[in-house]
């Protein structure tokens, strides 16, 4: 064990110790102060120790390069970070032009709007086009200070991350904030692929450069512009203008402030502010909206307490086809778009078309209202007679039926076609579905007869009478009114332009067009006989009779025409040809496929209503056919012509020959099958001639009435042509289609400004001189031969 000696410290080296802490160091082997060498230590504060020899300096010269270095890192991984987002970020050409998908506008003739085709409904319009309202209205509530900042809002992002922290924290009183620009949200409105929707930091940060970038390249007003033309308020309203047509049938321009405060409130939750579906959350969001444009200044407080306890008064507008004054007709300008935008490389879904169409909205709502009055009797005619056993006609007066009740619709008819009505059920979808299943032909039956929801929808749509009505004018093919069916939301079939119905006796002028264009005078004789025709290569016998018998009279072809003989028409047909009835009803204007055979002077092969009565106006214009026109101007959006309708007519008769037809054909208005439309609808003072029209079983029902300024064509009958009118009397075209064209003939002609003409006349070629009857010395101002 060792030892170590102890020597008393004197007094001077004790206060050496004490005054000097430099002295109190140990060296590294214990002894006293550190070498010379080594004194001052390692590391950046030992660094700087050295070169300032003053230890304060040395800590504070140390702790800037800490912080300035972390500083630079951060810097630099943050650069590396935006560049990876950069890869994300609109390019610059978006920025520049960015797109839109507007909608495809049709409007009527008279510039009413008649559908809209988008996948999003949005229609463009400019910061002037929109109420001041609108825009106090968003800047109050949205972005306060959107005047005064570069695209972020430094103060309000604070204060939104604080926000959202306290409110995370459940503190009372504070809530979740976005602290979003209106450039901001505009960068995700216009960019949401690139940007997105999700709570990230990476997703923020592309907000706020994006933002900054449109600030650098658009005005405040075009910022403003661009967000209300982009925003969703529900029901595929995209845009403020199709916002106000779609909840206030205005446009953006006539916004009142209850009206913008209400869709301005909206874009916090489209659906929970929605003025319609929630109009208590949409008031009290409203009446917030109202106070931030009181608070500053755009509204007065007097006019908050005024109007805070006003209803929104929303009502939804709906911008689908199913709603458009026109909808099958709107339909089949979609089709005739799409066919010829395909080619040049345009999307009427996207690409914001503006459409002129030819439909006149005034004759388009008449036409409506017509068939619905009219439709609703008729469907009552055959409701009734088809409920009980008695064939006969229990009325001619259609008031008659509609004051009928208790009683059930086709009661009768069901009773006594079973068998029909199995085969119906068969032929439905359901009825397949559990065959696949399984199940036998008897069980499958009788599991859909028990199901009485089932049977009553079927028996409902078997037993609907459905309706076509069409106008166009004779002079240009213009189509003027299209009504395709009775109710667009039972039966979206379109029956002007897609169903092929035989046409019946309104297929009798085009035999009898034949024969005058080939010099039979409209005084040329027949007997009305009853006569057999054997075809020579298929042996089929065809034996045509009337529907009133035959007299055995003998008949002018103007009489038998006007009292539509089928034995007149059928013996003409047999010395004219079938084939040239086909070639000349082809070149006045029908389209769908024809058999040539005897038969089809009695109009048994199929044809559409629109065919038919673009046909008609071959005649009623002097000879020129001219195909239906249903789209005039086709422009982009920014008002380039793309598309205009130059309608050519071909010469499909001679004048002499069309004016000869019509004049014919006035005698069936006169005291022929169509006279009913004179004296019933009080249309006796117009020029006017027309043809019925009744197939067999009076399964179809027809009428086209012609004007030298409008010809109208109707079709009434069951989809199923097994099911049909009752009795022949209701069954015939001029006691059902006859009654929707005299219904709305007579409507137009009321109305103001419609231009039918009662002095208008068919046009007479120059060179006709009155004719006498044969063995008559009458002038009546007829055709001369």
């Amino acid at each position: 064990m060792s030892t170590r000696s102890y020597t008393e410290p004197t007094e001077a080296e004790l206060e050496a110790y004490f005054s000097n802490p430099n002295a109190r160091k140990r060296s590294p082997d214990g002894h006293g102060a550190p070498p010379p060498g080594r004194r001052h230590g390692r590391g950046l504060h030992g660094y700087f120790l050295r070169r300032f020899g003053d230890a304060r300096k040395a800590t504070a010269a140390a702790a800037l390069t800490v912080i300035t270095g972390a500083l630079l890192g951060v810097t630099l991984l943050l650069g590396l970070y935006m560049a990876l987002l950069a890869t994300d970020l609109p390019p610059l050409s978006k920025l520049e032009n960015p797109e839109f998908q507007l909608a495809t506008v049709a409007y009527t003739a008279d510039n009413e709007v008649l559908a809209r085709y988008a996948r999003q409904n949005r229609s463009w319009v400019t910061y002037d086009d929109i109420s001041p309202h609108v825009i106090n209205a968003l800047i109050a509530t949205e972005d306060h200070r959107f005047y005064d900042h570069w695209g972020m809002d430094l103060f309000r992002t604070v204060s939104a991350v604080a926000q959202t922290v306290l409110a995370k924290l459940h503190v009372p009183g504070f809530y979740t904030q976005g602290g979003s620009t209106i450039t901001q949200q505009l960068a995700r409105n216009l960019y949401n692929d690139q940007i997105g929707f999700e709570q990230t930091i990476g997703r923020k940060l592309k907000e706020w450069v994006t933002a900054v970038q449109l600030e650098r390249r658009y005005t405040k007003r075009e910022i403003l512009e661009m967000y209300l033309n982009t925003v969703e308020f529900g029901y595929n309203a995209w845009g403020i203008e199709t916002a106000a047509r779609t909840f206030y049938n205005t446009s953006a321009a006539e916004l009142d402030p209850l009206q913008s405060a209400t869709l301005i409130g909206m874009l916090k939750a489209i659906t929970r502010f929605n003025p319609v579906r929630n109009p208590e959350n949409a008031q009290a969001r409203r009446n917030l909206v109202l106070r931030k444009m009181v608070e500053h200044g755009y509204l007065t407080q007097a006019y908050y307490e005024e109007h805070k306890d006003d209803p929104p008064g929303a009502a939804y507008h709906s911008a689908e086809i199913t709603a458009s004054m026109a909808p099958h007709f709107a339909i089949h300008v979609r089709d005739w778009l799409r066919a010829w935008a395909e080619p040049l490389g345009l999307d009427i879904y996207e690409d914001g078309l503006v459409v002129y169409t030819t439909i006149d909205s005034r004759l388009q709502r008449i036409a409506q209202q017509a068939v619905a009055r009219q439709m609703k009797g008729l469907q009552a005619v055959v409701d009734y007679h088809w409920s009980r056993p008695s064939s006969g006609n229990y009325s001619t007066d259609i008031n008659d039926f509609l004051k009928l009740d208790g009683y059930e619709p086709f009661r009768y008819f069901w009773q006594t076609h079973p068998g029909l009505l199995n085969t119906f059920i068969q032929e439905t979808p359901r009825f397949r579905r559990l065959r696949n299943q399984g199940l036998s032909r008897d069980a499958a039956l009788d599991s859909l007869k028990r199901d009485a929801v089932f049977l009553d929808s079927l028996k409902t749509n078997k037993t609907r009478l459905e309706a076509g009505l069409v106008a166009l004018d004779p002079n240009t093919g213009s189509v003027k009114a299209w009504v395709g069916g009775k109710n667009y939301e039972e039966d979206k079939y379109d029956h002007v332009a897609l169903a092929r119905r035989q046409p019946g006796s309104t297929f009798k002028p085009f035999v009898y067009t034949v024969a005058i264009d080939n010099g039979y005078s409209p005084y040329y004789t027949l007997r009305d006989t009853s006569f057999t025709y054997v075809d020579p290569t298929t042996g089929q016998v065809w034996s045509p009779g009337n529907t009133d018998g035959i007299s055995g009279a003998t008949m002018t072809l103007r009489e038998g025409l006007a009292q539509s003989k089928n034995t007149i028409t059928g013996q003409l047909a047999l010395e004219v040809g079938a084939r040239n009835i086909a070639l000349y009803a082809r070149r006045m204007g029908i389209q769908s496929p024809l058999d040539e055979v005897p038969a089809l002077s009695l109009g048994t092969s199929d044809v559409t209503l629109l065919e038919l009565t673009s046909a008609y106006c071959t005649l009623a214009n002097g000879g020129l056919y001219y195909p239906p026109t249903f789209v005039t101007r086709v422009e982009d959006r920014y008002g380039n012509v793309l598309y205009e309708a130059t309608p050519t007519p071909k010469e499909a008769l001679s004048e002499t020959t069309a004016y000869t037809m019509v004049d014919m054909m006035r005698q069936v208005i006169l005291t022929g099958t169509g006279q009913r439309i004179r004296w019933q609808w009080g249309l006796s003072g117009y020029d006017l001639a027309g043809k019925t029209g009744t197939t067999q079983n009076s399964a179809d029902g027809w009428f086209v009435l012609m004007h030298p300024d409008l010809v109208t064509g109707a079709w009434v009958g069951f989809n199923d042509r097994r099911i049909t009118f009752r009795t022949n009397w209701w069954g015939q075209g001029a006691h059902n289609a006859l009654y929707l064209v005299g219904d709305f003939f007579k409507s137009a002609t009321d109305s103001a400004g419609i231009g039918i003409s009662r002095d208008a006349r068919f046009p007479t070629p120059a060179d006709f001189a009155p004719a006498e009857l044969p063995g008559d010395d009458r002038d009546d101002g007829r055709v001369g031969w």
